[in-house]
C-alpha cells in the first residue's frame, strides 16, 4: 500500500508564518495542473504498482481549485493508478473557500476527508496572521461540511500566537470540542527566517512565546484534548479513536508515497527525491519532460535508521525493535539502547513487548531524546 501527495500551490494570499512554497499566480492554474497531471503520467512506476490508500491534496490552499480541474487531476490519477476502493482522499481546505457551493461540489468527487485549516478562534489574531477567514466564517464552514455528509473532518490549530495566554488558548480548545471534528493538528507557531512574522519580531512589533509559557500551553493542549476522548497518537495530532490521519501516518510508518508538484517531496523506500520549489521552473521541465525538475538522494543504512528512529517515535505506535533489528543489523540495533537506557532509567522512554515509546513525560523532551539516538 502506497499513498499519492499532490501539492497545490496556489493562495488567495499569504500568511505572515508561513514559509512552505506558495504562490499567488493563480492565473497560472490551469498550465500547472497540466504539468501535475504529466508528472502523475511520467511516474507512474515510481511506486511499483502498489495499490494507493491514501491521496492527499496539500498546498498552498487546494480548495482555491474549481470543479474541472480538481476532475482533470482525479480522472489521470484513476487512468494511471490502481486506488484501493477504501482510499483516504483527504483536501485541504481554508475556511472562507468552503461556501454551501463548493461542498456541494467536493461531495460529488472522491473526497471523504476534509483538513480545514482555522488555525485559532480569534479574530483579532487571525488578521494579525493576514488569514482570509473569520472565527464565525470557520465554525459555519465546518458545519456546513457536517450537514454536507462529512463524516471524516480535521481542523488545524496553532499555540503560541502573538499575544497568547494560557486563557485564550483555552477558548481556542473548548471550541474546537465544540465542533467535535475527528481529528485535531496542533503546532506551535515557528518564527521562520524570510518570513514576515520573523521581520515583525526583528522590529519588536510582536513577541515570541517563551519556553515557560509554550510548555504550558502544550500541557494545556494534551490534557484538554484526552479529557474529551481524543487520542494522542502523535506529537502534533490527535484523533477520536479510528480516526487518524492514514496519510500522514504513512509518512511516520516508512510507507512508501509519491509527491508530485512544485517542492513535492517522494520517498520508495531507498530513496528520497524532491522537485524543485519554484512554479515556472517546474511547469518547463515537466512539458519538456527533462530532469531538471527534481533532485533525489540515495539513502544509506545509517540514514535510514536516523530517519527510523525520528518518525517511530513520534507516534503513539512506538519504534519496534524487532524490525530495528532485522532492518538495521546488530550494530544500530546495540547503539539505539545504549542511547536509550538513560531515557529507559528516568522514565521519558518505556521498553514493553519489544516496543520502545515515548513516554508521557518524554512527549516534552521528544525533541532531545531522538537526537540522541540518532547516529552521527
Amino acid at each position: 500500500m502506497a499513498g499519492i501527495y499532490l501539492h497545490i500551490p496556489f493562495c488567495k494570499r499569504r500568511c505572515i508564518y508561513c514559509d512552505f512554497f506558495s504562490t499567488t499566480q493563480s492565473n497560472l492554474m490551469p498550465q500547472y495542473i497540466d504539468a501535475l497531471c504529466r508528472e502523475l503520467e511520467i511516474r507512474k512506476d515510481y511506486l511499483e504498482g502498489e495499490q494507493i490508500e491514501t491521496i492527499y491534496w496539500g498546498g498552498g490552499t487546494p480548495s482555491q481549485l474549481n470543479e474541472e480541474l480538481l476532475e482533470q487531476v482525479f480522472h489521470t490519477i484513476d487512468a494511471n493508478y490502481q486506488v484501493s476502493d477504501e482510499a483516504e482522499v483527504t483536501l485541504e481546505a481554508n475556511p472562507d473557500d468552503l461556501t454551501p457551493a463548493y461542498i456541494n461540489m467536493l461531495r460529488k468527487l472522491p473526497f471523504n476527508r476534509l483538513s480545514m485549516g482555522i488555525q485559532t478562534f480569534d479574530d483579532r489574531t487571525l488578521k494579525l496572521l493576514n488569514r482570509r477567514h473569520t472565527a464565525q466564517q470557520a465554525i459555519e464552514a465546518f458545519e456546513n461540511c457536517r450537514k454536507a455528509g462529512f463524516k471524516n473532518i480535521s481542523i488545524d490549530l496553532m499555540y503560541g500566537l502573538p499575544g497568547e495566554t494560557t486563557e485564550s488558548w483555552e477558548r481556542d480548545l473548548q471550541q474546537a470540542v465544540r465542533l467535535n471534528p475527528e481529528h485535531i493538528s496542533a503546532y506551535h507557531l515557528i518564527y521562520e527566517e524570510g518570513t514576515p512574522l520573523w521581520t515583525l519580531r526583528e522590529q519588536h512589533r510582536v513577541a515570541e512565546a517563551d519556553e515557560d509559557l509554550s510548555l504550558n500551553l502544550f500541557t494545556q493542549l494534551i490534557h484538554r484534548l484526552k479529557e474529551n476522548g481524543y487520542v494522542h497518537y502523535e506529537i502534533s495530532n490527535f484523533c477520536l479513536p479510528g480516526f487518524h490521519s492514514k496519510h500522514n501516518s504513512s509518512y511516520w510508518t516508512g510507507k512508501k508515497y509519491l509527491g508530485c508538484g512544485a517542492s513535492a517531496h517522494s520517498y520508495n523506500g531507498s530513496s528520497r527525491q524532491w522537485n524543485v520549489a519554484s512554479l515556472n521552473k517546474y511547469i518547463e521541465g515537466i512539458s519538456e519532460n527533462n530532469n531538471s525538475v527534481s533532485e533525489k538522494e540515495v539513502l544509506d543504512r545509517y540514514t535510514r535508521y536516523n530517519d527510523f528512529v525520528i518518525t517511530t517515535l513520534r507516534t503513539c505506535w512506538g519504534m519496534s525493535l524487532v524490525r530495528l533489528k532485522d532492518d538495521f543489523g546488530n550494530e544500530l540495533y546495540d547503539y539505539c539502547l545504549r542511547m536509550a537506557k538513560p531515557y529507559l532509567k528516568q522514565g521519558t522512554l518505556s521498553l514493553s513487548d519489544n516496543i520502545l515509546r515515548l513516554t508521557d513525560k518524554g512527549i516534552f523532551i521528544s525533541d532531545g531524546i531522538m537526537s540522541d539516538l540518532l547516529w552521527v
